[in-house]
Protein backbone atom coordinates (compact mmCIF):
# COMPACT_ATOMS: atom_id res chain seq x y z
CA UNK A 1 0.00 0.00 0.00
CA UNK A 2 2.73 2.11 0.85
CA UNK A 3 4.87 2.08 -2.21
CA UNK A 4 1.30 2.30 -4.18
CA UNK A 5 0.60 5.30 -2.64
CA UNK A 6 4.02 6.78 -2.65
CA UNK A 7 3.94 6.22 -6.71
CA UNK A 8 0.80 8.15 -6.94
CA UNK A 9 2.73 11.07 -5.53
CA UNK A 10 1.62 11.06 -2.13
CA UNK A 11 3.34 11.96 1.37
CA UNK A 12 3.06 8.71 3.37
CA UNK A 13 3.00 8.35 7.24
CA UNK A 14 3.35 5.24 8.44
CA UNK A 15 2.51 4.12 12.50
CA UNK A 16 4.47 2.21 13.92
CA UNK A 17 4.07 1.14 17.49
CA UNK A 18 6.86 1.62 20.31
CA UNK A 19 10.17 3.26 19.77
CA UNK A 20 12.00 0.12 18.88
CA UNK A 21 9.53 -1.64 16.92
CA UNK A 22 11.64 -4.52 14.85
CA UNK A 23 9.52 -3.53 11.95
CA UNK A 24 10.93 -0.22 11.45
CA UNK A 25 14.22 -1.17 9.44
CA UNK A 26 12.49 -2.94 7.26
CA UNK A 27 9.56 -0.74 6.38
CA UNK A 28 12.59 2.29 5.56
CA UNK A 29 14.22 -0.07 3.44
CA UNK A 30 11.27 -1.47 1.50
CA UNK A 31 9.60 2.24 1.11
CA UNK A 32 12.71 4.68 2.22
CA UNK A 33 10.08 7.75 1.09
CA UNK A 34 8.04 6.56 4.08
CA UNK A 35 7.93 8.84 7.22
CA UNK A 36 6.86 7.33 10.68
CA UNK A 37 4.55 8.19 13.31
CA UNK A 38 4.08 7.08 16.45
CA UNK A 39 0.66 5.28 17.35
CA UNK A 40 -1.10 2.63 19.14
CA UNK A 41 -4.64 1.48 18.45
CA UNK A 42 -4.81 0.56 21.82
CA UNK A 43 -4.55 4.20 22.72
CA UNK A 44 -6.70 6.79 21.94
CA UNK A 45 -4.50 9.82 22.70
CA UNK A 46 -1.75 8.63 20.47
CA UNK A 47 -3.79 8.21 17.56
CA UNK A 48 -5.37 11.81 17.96
CA UNK A 49 -2.14 13.07 18.46
CA UNK A 50 -0.87 10.86 15.45
CA UNK A 51 -3.30 12.20 12.85
CA UNK A 52 -2.85 15.82 13.86
CA UNK A 53 0.37 15.83 13.22
CA UNK A 54 0.44 14.75 10.09
CA UNK A 55 -3.31 15.98 9.05
CA UNK A 56 -3.61 13.13 6.42
CA UNK A 57 -6.61 13.60 3.50
CA UNK A 58 -6.90 9.75 3.80
CA UNK A 59 -6.42 6.76 6.79
CA UNK A 60 -5.78 3.60 5.67
CA UNK A 61 -6.59 1.34 8.65
CA UNK A 62 -4.82 -2.16 7.93
CA UNK A 63 -3.84 -2.91 11.41
CA UNK A 64 -5.00 -5.81 13.35
CA UNK A 65 -4.21 -9.12 15.00
CA UNK A 66 -4.25 -10.44 11.93
CA UNK A 67 -3.52 -14.39 12.30
CA UNK A 68 -6.46 -16.24 12.86
CA UNK A 69 -5.03 -19.09 14.92
CA UNK A 70 -3.85 -16.66 17.62
CA UNK A 71 -6.67 -15.10 17.88
CA UNK A 72 -8.07 -18.26 19.94
CA UNK A 73 -5.31 -17.83 21.25
CA UNK A 74 -5.43 -14.39 22.54
CA UNK A 75 -9.18 -13.23 22.09
CA UNK A 76 -9.17 -10.54 24.43
CA UNK A 77 -6.12 -8.73 22.83
CA UNK A 78 -7.46 -9.70 19.44
CA UNK A 79 -10.90 -7.91 20.36
CA UNK A 80 -9.18 -4.94 21.52
CA UNK A 81 -6.88 -4.35 18.75
CA UNK A 82 -8.91 -5.63 15.20
CA UNK A 83 -12.63 -5.00 17.50
CA UNK A 84 -11.96 -1.57 19.37
CA UNK A 85 -8.72 -0.11 17.71
CA UNK A 86 -10.75 0.40 15.09
CA UNK A 87 -13.39 2.58 16.85
CA UNK A 88 -10.61 4.72 18.49
CA UNK A 89 -9.02 5.12 14.90
CA UNK A 90 -12.89 6.44 14.14
CA UNK A 91 -12.65 8.63 17.03
CA UNK A 92 -9.23 10.19 16.16
CA UNK A 93 -10.67 11.12 12.56
CA UNK A 94 -13.66 12.38 14.36
CA UNK A 95 -11.75 14.90 16.20
CA UNK A 96 -9.50 16.11 14.07
CA UNK A 97 -10.38 15.88 10.52
CA UNK A 98 -14.52 14.85 10.79
CA UNK A 99 -17.19 17.52 8.32
CA UNK A 100 -17.77 19.08 12.26
CA UNK A 101 -14.44 19.16 13.16
CA UNK A 102 -13.93 22.71 12.59
CA UNK A 103 -10.30 21.58 11.01
CA UNK A 104 -8.93 23.33 8.25
CA UNK A 105 -9.24 21.37 4.44
CA UNK A 106 -11.26 18.63 3.61
CA UNK A 107 -12.57 15.92 5.95
CA UNK A 108 -10.26 12.83 6.40
CA UNK A 109 -11.54 9.72 4.52
CA UNK A 110 -11.03 6.67 6.22
CA UNK A 111 -10.48 3.18 4.95
CA UNK A 112 -11.52 0.42 6.85
CA UNK A 113 -9.82 -3.87 6.52
CA UNK A 114 -12.94 -5.81 6.58
CA UNK A 115 -12.16 -9.09 6.18
CA UNK A 116 -13.96 -12.42 4.35
CA UNK A 117 -13.55 -14.52 7.90
CA UNK A 118 -16.73 -12.14 8.69
CA UNK A 119 -18.85 -14.55 6.78
CA UNK A 120 -17.15 -17.53 8.65
CA UNK A 121 -20.04 -20.39 8.21
CA UNK A 122 -21.37 -18.95 4.97
CA UNK A 123 -25.08 -18.43 4.31
CA UNK A 124 -24.78 -18.20 1.07
CA UNK A 125 -22.34 -18.83 -1.57
CA UNK A 126 -21.05 -16.94 -3.41
CA UNK A 127 -21.05 -13.76 -0.61
CA UNK A 128 -21.73 -10.40 -1.05
CA UNK A 129 -22.31 -7.01 1.05
CA UNK A 130 -25.81 -8.43 1.46
CA UNK A 131 -24.86 -11.53 3.11
CA UNK A 132 -25.58 -12.25 6.93
CA UNK A 133 -22.07 -12.60 8.63
CA UNK A 134 -21.49 -15.85 10.91
CA UNK A 135 -17.88 -14.94 11.98
CA UNK A 136 -16.30 -18.71 13.69
CA UNK A 137 -13.16 -17.20 15.31
CA UNK A 138 -12.56 -14.15 17.66
CA UNK A 139 -10.85 -12.19 14.55
CA UNK A 140 -13.45 -12.79 12.37
CA UNK A 141 -16.02 -11.30 15.28
CA UNK A 142 -13.71 -8.41 16.14
CA UNK A 143 -13.86 -7.57 12.09
CA UNK A 144 -17.46 -7.66 12.35
CA UNK A 145 -16.83 -4.86 14.98
CA UNK A 146 -14.90 -2.97 13.17
CA UNK A 147 -16.98 -3.22 9.53
CA UNK A 148 -20.19 -2.27 11.62
CA UNK A 149 -18.62 0.74 13.90
CA UNK A 150 -17.41 2.09 10.67
CA UNK A 151 -20.76 1.45 9.41
CA UNK A 152 -22.42 3.56 12.44
CA UNK A 153 -19.71 6.39 12.19
CA UNK A 154 -20.45 7.14 8.69
CA UNK A 155 -24.28 7.28 9.27
CA UNK A 156 -23.70 8.65 12.58
CA UNK A 157 -21.59 12.06 12.06
CA UNK A 158 -21.24 11.96 8.07
CA UNK A 159 -18.05 11.01 7.98
CA UNK A 160 -16.44 9.18 4.69
CA UNK A 161 -16.38 6.46 6.19
CA UNK A 162 -15.36 2.68 3.83
CA UNK A 163 -14.98 -0.90 4.37
CA UNK A 164 -13.18 -3.06 2.08
CA UNK A 165 -14.62 -6.72 2.87
CA UNK A 166 -11.38 -8.30 1.46
CA UNK A 167 -11.02 -11.94 0.80
CA UNK A 168 -7.72 -13.43 1.21
CA UNK A 169 -5.07 -11.48 -0.27
CA UNK A 170 -1.32 -13.00 -0.84
CA UNK A 171 2.43 -11.55 -1.76
CA UNK A 172 5.95 -12.84 -1.24
CA UNK A 173 5.73 -10.26 1.89
CA UNK A 174 2.99 -12.66 3.75
CA UNK A 175 3.98 -13.68 6.70
CA UNK A 176 5.36 -17.00 7.53
CA UNK A 177 2.38 -18.18 9.63
CA UNK A 178 0.42 -17.74 7.39
CA UNK A 179 -0.71 -21.14 5.28
CA UNK A 180 -0.11 -19.73 1.84
CA UNK A 181 3.91 -18.32 2.76
CA UNK A 182 4.37 -21.84 4.79
CA UNK A 183 3.86 -23.57 1.30
CA UNK A 184 5.50 -21.52 -0.93
CA UNK A 185 8.38 -21.03 1.81
CA UNK A 186 8.08 -25.29 2.26
CA UNK A 187 8.05 -26.20 -0.95
CA UNK A 188 11.48 -24.07 -1.91
CA UNK A 189 12.81 -25.56 1.02
CA UNK A 190 12.25 -29.04 0.88
CA UNK A 191 13.18 -28.16 -3.15
CA UNK A 192 16.85 -26.92 -2.05
CA UNK A 193 16.93 -29.95 0.82
CA UNK A 194 15.99 -27.99 3.94
CA UNK A 195 13.45 -30.03 5.18
CA UNK A 196 12.09 -33.10 4.64
CA UNK A 197 8.19 -32.40 4.82
CA UNK A 198 5.50 -30.09 5.16
CA UNK A 199 2.90 -30.38 7.72
CA UNK A 200 -0.45 -28.62 7.80
CA UNK A 201 -4.00 -28.51 8.44
CA UNK A 202 -7.24 -29.42 6.47
CA UNK A 203 -5.92 -29.46 3.53
CA UNK A 204 -9.79 -29.13 1.76
CA UNK A 205 -9.96 -25.86 3.00
CA UNK A 206 -10.71 -23.53 0.55
CA UNK A 207 -10.55 -20.22 0.17
CA UNK A 208 -10.68 -17.00 -2.26
CA UNK A 209 -7.04 -16.33 -2.89
CA UNK A 210 -5.97 -12.89 -4.96
CA UNK A 211 -2.97 -10.63 -5.08
CA UNK A 212 -2.50 -7.91 -2.47
CA UNK A 213 -1.35 -5.30 -4.59
CA UNK A 214 -4.48 -5.64 -6.85
CA UNK A 215 -6.35 -5.94 -3.35
CA UNK A 216 -4.52 -2.41 -2.50
CA UNK A 217 -5.54 -0.86 -6.06
CA UNK A 218 -9.30 -1.19 -4.96
CA UNK A 219 -8.79 -0.11 -1.62
CA UNK A 220 -7.80 3.14 -2.85
CA UNK A 221 -10.33 3.18 -5.19
CA UNK A 222 -12.84 3.00 -2.74
CA UNK A 223 -11.67 6.56 -1.22
CA UNK A 224 -11.73 7.95 -4.48
CA UNK A 225 -15.32 7.91 -4.81
CA UNK A 226 -17.57 10.89 -4.40
CA UNK A 227 -20.04 8.70 -2.10
CA UNK A 228 -18.56 6.18 0.77
CA UNK A 229 -19.38 3.27 0.64
CA UNK A 230 -18.56 -0.77 1.56
CA UNK A 231 -17.68 -3.55 -1.05
CA UNK A 232 -16.53 -6.91 -1.47
CA UNK A 233 -12.90 -7.54 -2.69
CA UNK A 234 -12.83 -10.93 -4.33
CA UNK A 235 -11.38 -13.05 -7.27
CA UNK A 236 -14.48 -14.91 -7.40
CA UNK A 237 -12.52 -18.21 -7.25
CA UNK A 238 -11.84 -20.12 -4.89
CA UNK A 239 -9.00 -23.26 -4.57
CA UNK A 240 -8.27 -25.42 -2.10
CA UNK A 241 -4.95 -26.16 -0.27
CA UNK A 242 -4.24 -29.28 -1.56
CA UNK A 243 -4.67 -27.30 -5.11
CA UNK A 244 -2.26 -24.56 -3.72
CA UNK A 245 0.36 -27.48 -3.05
CA UNK A 246 0.05 -29.13 -6.45
CA UNK A 247 0.83 -25.26 -7.99
CA UNK A 248 3.37 -24.77 -5.68
CA UNK A 249 4.90 -27.68 -5.93
CA UNK A 250 4.79 -27.60 -9.48
CA UNK A 251 6.21 -24.11 -9.53
CA UNK A 252 9.44 -25.83 -8.06
CA UNK A 253 9.77 -28.50 -10.55
CA UNK A 254 8.44 -31.16 -8.44
CA UNK A 255 6.10 -33.32 -9.46
CA UNK A 256 5.30 -36.05 -7.37
CA UNK A 257 4.47 -34.34 -3.79
CA UNK A 258 1.83 -36.03 -2.13
CA UNK A 259 4.36 -38.07 0.15
CA UNK A 260 6.06 -34.94 1.39
CA UNK A 261 3.04 -33.36 2.66
CA UNK A 262 1.26 -34.15 5.90
CA UNK A 263 -2.18 -33.39 7.39
CA UNK A 264 -1.71 -32.64 11.62
CA UNK A 265 -4.97 -32.53 13.30
CA UNK A 266 -3.26 -29.74 15.89
CA UNK A 267 -3.62 -27.16 13.06
CA UNK A 268 -7.59 -27.41 12.83
CA UNK A 269 -8.84 -24.64 14.78
CA UNK A 270 -12.42 -25.07 17.02
CA UNK A 271 -14.13 -23.93 14.80
CA UNK A 272 -13.34 -24.31 11.01
CA UNK A 273 -14.59 -21.50 7.77
CA UNK A 274 -14.68 -24.26 5.09
CA UNK A 275 -15.09 -22.46 2.25
CA UNK A 276 -15.16 -19.13 1.36
CA UNK A 277 -16.30 -17.11 -2.27
CA UNK A 278 -16.29 -13.57 -2.67
CA UNK A 279 -18.70 -11.91 -5.26
CA UNK A 280 -16.64 -8.23 -6.15
CA UNK A 281 -19.60 -7.13 -8.73
CA UNK A 282 -20.50 -4.32 -7.17
CA UNK A 283 -16.65 -3.19 -7.01
CA UNK A 284 -16.38 -4.03 -10.66
CA UNK A 285 -19.40 -2.00 -11.78
CA UNK A 286 -18.40 0.72 -9.31
CA UNK A 287 -15.09 1.20 -9.17
CA UNK A 288 -14.01 -0.15 -12.41
CA UNK A 289 -11.88 -2.84 -10.81
CA UNK A 290 -11.04 -6.25 -10.76
CA UNK A 291 -8.13 -8.43 -9.94
CA UNK A 292 -5.22 -8.52 -12.62
CA UNK A 293 -3.20 -11.34 -11.10
CA UNK A 294 -4.75 -14.70 -11.60
CA UNK A 295 -3.55 -17.78 -8.61
CA UNK A 296 -1.39 -19.65 -10.76
CA UNK A 297 0.28 -16.46 -11.24
CA UNK A 298 -0.01 -15.94 -7.90
CA UNK A 299 1.28 -19.11 -6.68
CA UNK A 300 4.16 -18.98 -8.64
CA UNK A 301 5.27 -15.55 -7.69
CA UNK A 302 5.16 -16.70 -4.00
CA UNK A 303 7.23 -19.72 -4.36
CA UNK A 304 10.06 -18.26 -7.14
CA UNK A 305 10.44 -15.74 -4.00
CA UNK A 306 11.49 -18.07 -1.71
CA UNK A 307 13.59 -19.89 -3.41
CA UNK A 308 15.83 -17.40 -4.43
CA UNK A 309 15.73 -15.97 -0.75
CA UNK A 310 16.20 -18.66 0.34
CA UNK A 311 18.88 -19.60 -1.97
CA UNK A 312 20.53 -16.61 -1.60
CA UNK A 313 20.91 -16.91 2.41
CA UNK A 314 22.39 -20.60 2.17
CA UNK A 315 23.83 -20.49 -1.03
CA UNK A 316 22.36 -23.64 -2.54
CA UNK A 317 21.45 -23.21 -6.00
CA UNK A 318 17.89 -23.90 -7.44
Amino acid sequence: MAQMLVAKGYDVFGMVRGQANPKIPMLQEETPELELVEGDLQDLSSLIGAVEQVQPDEVYNLGAISFVALSFRQAELTADITGLGVLRMLEAVRIVGGPSSGGSGNPIRFYQASSSEMFGKVRETPQTELTPFHPRSPYGAAKVFGHYITVNYRESYDLFACSGICFNHESPRRGLEFVTRKVSNGVARIKLGLQDKLVLGNLESARDWGYAGDFCEAMWLMLQQDRPDDYVIATGQSHTIRELLSLAFAAAGIDEWEHLVESDPRFTRPAEVDILTGDASKARDNLNWKPKVDFPELVRMMVEHDLSAESAVTGRPF
